[in-house]
Order: structure tokens, then C-alpha cells, then sequence
């Protein structure tokens, strides 16, 4: 058997241990994933980057159109009542957002038409004056007793004169009574709500508060209100 000689041994070991190098066709494509790799990832965020944008613009118009929606209901609600009576107009601002209640059934009323030629039943001077389409007697007789007293009362006044109001009594529609005050009232919360204010028209109140009426405060003249407009200006 030949005998290899040293020196071709050690040539041999330094080629088998040699680092093998990589082909420039392997770097490209490592390169090319990598390029691909980032563009997927940046491509993915902006996805949904656009996607989350989209989706809070989509939410915040739906807020506003429905703030708009409600604006504009708001907008719809007549805030004037012009009650046209046999000695006059009277122009009254309605308190919507203290008795909204019985302002939307006010206004449900007006539209129907309930108190046209609605009359005036009770007229106390320096009281109120009452309309209403049933005469009871009786409402309105207890409460004079609180005229007498209205000075001993006058620190505990709640209603001021020219206000709009109606009876806390529980009652149906058609015994929708107004009530007009014509001079401060005391202790009359228990029995009224007020939901408006005489604010063009008080020299009208006047005039029928100042006709001629019986023992019982019923006008011996007719007097009543002959339509009622409702405006959202004035």
C-alpha cells in the first residue's frame, strides 16, 4: 500500500476545512423575503390604521347626525302660545324645560283646537282669572280665602303675577283648565303648575280681570279665548 507523504496530508486537511461561501444567488433571495416580510408587515398597519380611523370618523357622524336630529326636534317645539281672546292678545313663553309634560300636552291641546272659544268662568281682581270648558263651582271659591291673608303670607309668595298655569288635579283632556295670575299668589304651588309666562299682552289680563262679575266671580259678561297660535318666534 503507497504511503501518502505528510506534507500532501496537510494540504488536504486545509482544503477540507475551508469555509464554504454563499452564493450570491442565496443573498438575493434572503433580500428578497426580508423585503417582502417588511412590506407585508407595513402594508398589515396601515390596514389597520386606516381601518381604526374609518371606523371613529363613521362613529363621531353618527353622534353629531343624531345631536342634529335632536336639535332639530328641539327646534320643533313651539316655545310661544298667542292666546287671542275677546279683549285682546295675550303672547305667553312656555316653560318647556320645567314642565315639559304638561307643555307637550298644552300644545297637543292647542293643535286639536281645545280651547278655542274656551270662556273665562272665574274672575277674582287681583287673583287670577280662570278658563275652562267645565264650570265647577267651587274650584276656584277656596282660594280667595288667600287673598285676605296675602299680607300676612307675602314672604312665602311662589307664583308672581302673569304667570301661566294649570290645576295639579288629576283630570282627563277635555277639564284642561288655564289659570292667568294677576298678582303674586301665595301657597298656590299645591294647587297649580306653572308652565309659561304672560310676557306680551299683560294690559289684555288687566282688562279682564276688571269686568264686572257675580258673588260667585263668574263674569256676568261673555268673555273667553277665541283661538290659540302656537310660534316658535316672536
Amino acid at each position: 500500500m503507497a504511503r501518502i507523504k505528510p506534507q500532501a496530508l496537510l494540504q488536504q486537511s486545509k482544503k477540507k476545512k475551508g469555509p464554504s461561501r454563499i452564493s450570491v444567488t442565496a443573498v438575493a433571495l434572503y433580500s428578497l423575503i426580508l423585503v417582502v416580510m417588511v412590506f407585508f408587515l407595513f402594508s398589515t398597519y396601515r390596514y389597520w390604521s386606516r381601518r381604526s380611523r374609518i371606523q371613529t370618523e363613521d362613529h363621531l357622524s353618527l353622534l353629531e347626525g343624531d345631536n342634529a336630529i335632536m336639535d332639530a326636534k328641539k327646534s320643533d317645539v313651539p316655545r310661544y302660545a298667542i292666546l287671542k281672546t275677546s279683549k285682546g292678545k295675550v303672547t305667553v313663553e312656555l316653560y318647556k324645560e320645567g314642565s315639559p309634560e304638561i307643555v307637550d300636552e298644552f300644545i297637543d291641546l292647542c293643535q286639536r283646537g281645545h280651547f278655542k272659544g274656551m270662556p273665562f268662568h272665574h274672575v277674582i281682581k287681583n287673583f287670577v282669572i280662570q278658563a275652562g270648558k267645565i264650570d265647577q263651582p267651587g274650584v276656584t271659591d277656596d282660594w280667595t280665602s288667600h287673598v285676605k291673608l296675602g299680607s300676612q303670607l307675602g314672604a312665602r309668595v311662589k307664583h308672581e303675577a302673569f304667570m301661566l298655569g294649570t290645576s295639579k288635579a288629576k283630570h282627563d283632556k277635555e277639564a284642561f283648565e288655564l289659570f292667568i295670575t294677576t298678582a303674586p299668589i301665595p301657597d298656590l304651588n299645591e294647587k297649580l303648575v306653572v308652565f309659561g309666562q304672560v310676557i306680551k299682552g299683560e294690559d289684555v289680563v288687566q282688562e279682564i280681570e276688571e269686568v264686572d262679575t257675580d258673588e260667585h266671580y263668574r263674569p256676568k259678561s261673555s268673555i273667553g279665548i277665541i283661538n290659540v297660535t302656537l310660534k316658535q318666534k316672536v
